[in-house]
């Protein structure tokens, strides 16, 4: 099943807190509740993010009163406002809502209800078009992958990470199926380990060979020679190419560039931010410290009680450490700027 779909007048999200040990789903009617499984990382992914974002509008849609246009457009856009807060630095999040609430704005339709029709629609297809980009970026991701490599990994950028799929997981996957012979090391990618309870899941069901290693030893496997690439993904990408992606990445990039490793960044154009001059212009999402304080290891709490913690859930890759960003619109490689905004406009 997709990661995200509308079923029954519900969003229906596959709930990620609880992967690997069992495979649930939740069915979401309100979308302020939504927007707080979006906050809880019941669904994540920058793609997936932004395809949940585009059904709540819908769910906003179906929960206004409203008897005119002008009232439902108001409920609409305080329902953008709640969606976006959930995860801040996510463009894809707020991406996908101004589409939907652009439409809603240019429509001039008196009947409340054909709006509702309309912005339920246009959430669809943000949804469907968000696999067939996927699968456009995985054909560009793998040419990039030669057989026979082995390639270093971080958090989840699979098919649980988008409606489909996947982005960097899936130029891997991509790459599987063409038959060339892919071993991936995958981060364990603390404090939430996504890499562990989910990259590791997904590359069990798909047959793809993987080691899980410790974060800290990546640095290792590159220096010893055995990686061959870094794939990422991205949650988003400032106009010159600077990359803001799960907490971690920015160490890697900067081992990869030590150790001459090419370090690849697959994510779609929705992504790229272009109002974002550089990375220092991307907020930074800190989440509870409970993340990083509440690590058990065999039942035992493995920090002290009464301690504090930092828990930013991204970190910034300057542009330099960046060897091409892959799109579905192909391949950007530096200098960035014109590069990404060739691809955006797809000329």
């Amino acid at each position: 099943m997709r990661t995200v779909d509308w079923q029954n007048n519900a969003v229906r999200l596959i709930d990620q807190r609880v992967l690997p040990g069992r495979f649930e789903v939740i069915d979401y009617t309100d979308y302020r509740e939504l927007a707080k499984a979006i906050t809880e990382m019941v669904v994540r992914g920058a793609p997936a993010i932004g395809a949940a974002g585009a059904f709540g509008m819908a769910l906003a849609a179906q929960q206004s009163a409203a008897r005119g246009r002008d009232g439902l457009l108001n409920d609409l856009a305080q329902a953008k406002a709640v969606l976006d807060a959930a995860r801040p630095t996510a463009i894809n999040l707020s991406w996908a809502t101004n589409r939907v609430m652009t439409l809603a704005g240019h429509l001039v339709l008196p009947n409340p209800d054909d709006i509702r029709s309309a912005v339920l629609a246009e959430a669809q297809k943000i949804a469907d078009e968000d696999v067939e980009i996927n699968r456009r970026m995985a054909m560009h991701g793998a040419a990039l992958i030669a057989d026979g490599d082995t390639v270093l990994h971080h958090c989840n950028t699979g098919a649980l990470a988008t409606v489909d799929y996947g982005t960097a997981l899936g130029a891997i996957r991509m790459a599987h199926e063409q038959g060339k012979r892919v071993h991936v090391l995958v981060d364990e990618t603390r404090p939430r380990l996504q890499g562990a309870r989910l990259t590791a899941w997904e590359l069990k069901q798909l047959g793809v060979p993987f080691d899980l290693i410790a974060d800290n030893a990546a640095g290792h496997f590159m220096y010893t020679g055995q990686v061959q690439a870094v794939f990422v993904g991205a949650d988003r990408v400032a106009a010159n190419g600077d990359v803001a992606n799960k907490i971690g990445t920015y160490k890697l990039a900067v081992v990869a560039k030590e150790n001459s490793v090419p370090f690849y960044v697959v994510a779609p154009t929705s992504t790229v931010d272009p109002s974002v001059p550089d990375g220092t212009h991307i907020p930074i999402e800190e989440r509870p410290m409970d993340e990083v304080l509440g690590l058990e290891t065999h039942g035992e709490r493995v920090a002290p009680e009464g301690i504090t913690a930092r828990n930013p859930a991204f970190d910034v890759t300057p542009n330099r450490y960046v060897t091409a960003i892959v799109t579905e619109n192909g391949v950007v490689r530096p200098p960035y700027g014109e590069g990404l905004r060739r691809a955006v406009r797809n000329v």
